[in-house]
């Protein structure tokens, strides 16, 4: 059996990577960093997946075709404006890949370019360009911290992990920064991630594992219902820990796809726990629907009901608005058969049997529901689907910080 092992070091973790992250002048907060840099000293086999809403911001196009090939480089991202809506933004887009070549001799289609920040707001290359000496200068092996400092915007706490394990005999490391807090409801993968990998793998097998991936770890979090308009995931894999090639879906592809799941669950809870505004990590845990399409619906519906956020602020047991998403959520589901309880590191306790109240100690129940994880149980108690989805309170600093975004 494999042994998973969570270690340091972030993105330049795995062999072949180093990374950077400075303050360029996109953002007016100079304490900031706000213009990140990640580089492989090999070309590598690369996939990526991307939001669905209509609105698309200038790089999402710009890094497919330059992934149409299966094979990137590099990375360059910028926060503090997104790059979006932009009658330029190809053009800026684009010149930020050419900036990385010029300064690092990698090919402009061989990176993908990613931006994060206000919509439609105008954008110019001149501070990228003024920066790209010193950012070039920073790359590091330690500077995964800097770089995901620098893709930051409403974050309040770094996302990063790692995982070390065998393949092959040979150790290998994945790792991962992530941005996200606020418009945060994925239908592909979510906000920015980049994951980078020493693992030897083929690149359409990685374009599968990421596809199949984001359907159970980023697909299922939410924090707000808004889908944002620059979401993407990309996963660079160097191959330089030396293992077999994975050419074929066999063991070591499901070791790698196991050991990927880790991470991407890990950092779809961060970001989840990270909310904008919010107290709490929610975990809505989903047994025994009539099939697994039906307990991704309600777990969803659930995680992204308004009341029943607010209800968890308020430490309120209010199962009744738990209920209530499932009937709304359109899942083939028996409701009187449902079983609810809420769980954290207090305890657990059971609210609703065969969807109806069950007398329960409300004190008992505050208690657990106080804790900054809680975990939302439902046993649709109907057949064998399962799925579980991540999210957050609804609190009054959420519209705070969304009442004045841009300013």
């Amino acid at each position: 059996m494999t042994e998973f092992q969570w270690i340091s070091g972030g993105i330049t973790a795995p062999k072949g990577f180093c990374a950077a992250g400075v303050h360029a002048g996109i953002r007016r907060n100079r304490t900031k960093k706000d213009l990140a840099l990640i580089v492989s000293d090999v070309r590598c086999a690369a996939a990526a997946v991307y939001t669905q809403n209509k609105v698309k911001g200038a790089p999402i196009g710009v890094t497919r075709e330059h992934l149409a090939d299966g094979y990137a480089q590099a990375v360059i991202v910028n926060s503090g404006n997104a790059n979006t809506c932009n009658a330029n933004g190809v053009e800026i887009a684009e010149g930020m890949c050419r900036l990385v070549e010029t300064h690092t001799g990698i090919a402009a289609n061989d990176v993908i370019v990613a931006s994060t920040g206000v919509i439609g707001q105008e954008m110019t290359l001149d501070p990228i360009a003024a920066a790209m000496e010193g950012l070039t200068a920073s790359l590091a092996k330690n500077g995964s911290l800097a770089a995901a400092e620098a893709i930051m915007t409403t974050d309040t706490v770094v996302k990063e992990k790692t995982l070390r394990f065998m393949l092959d005999g040979k150790p290998c490391t994945i790792g991962c920064i992530a941005k996200g807090s606020g418009m945060i409801h994925p239908n592909m993968a979510t906000m920015l991630v980049f994951v980078t990998t020493d693992v030897a793998i083929e690149s359409e097998l990685l374009k599968e594992a990421v596809s199949a991936d984001v359907k159970k770890s980023f697909n299922m979090i939410s924090v707000d219902g808004d889908t944002s308009t620059n979401d993407m995931l990309c996963v660079m894999a160097s191959g330089l820990a030396g293992n077999r090639t994975i050419a074929e879906k066999d063991a070591d592809y499901d070791t790698f796809c196991q050991a990927l799941r880790l991470v991407t669950v890990a950092v779809s809870k961060m970001i989840a726990k990270d909310g904008e505004g919010a107290t709490k990590l929610l975990e809505c845990r989903v047994t025994g629907a009539s099939d697994e399409v039906s307990a991704v619906v309600i777990a969803k519906s659930v995680i992204t009901s308004s009341l029943f956020k607010a209800a968890m602020f308020g430490a309120d047991a209010n199962w009744g608005r738990v209920l209530c998403a499932i009937g709304y959520s359109g899942a083939d589901v028996d409701v009187d058969r449902i079983d609810i309880s809420f769980a954290s590191a207090e305890g657990e306790i059971v609210v609703c049997r065969q969807g109806s109240g069950v007398p329960f100690d409300e004190e008992a129940a505050k208690r657990i529901l106080l804790k900054d994880e809680i975990v939302i149980r439902i046993a649709c108690n109907d057949g064998n689907g399962e799925a579980t989805a991540w999210g957050c309170d609804l609190t009054y600093d959420y519209v705070r910080i969304n009442g004045d975004y841009r300013t």
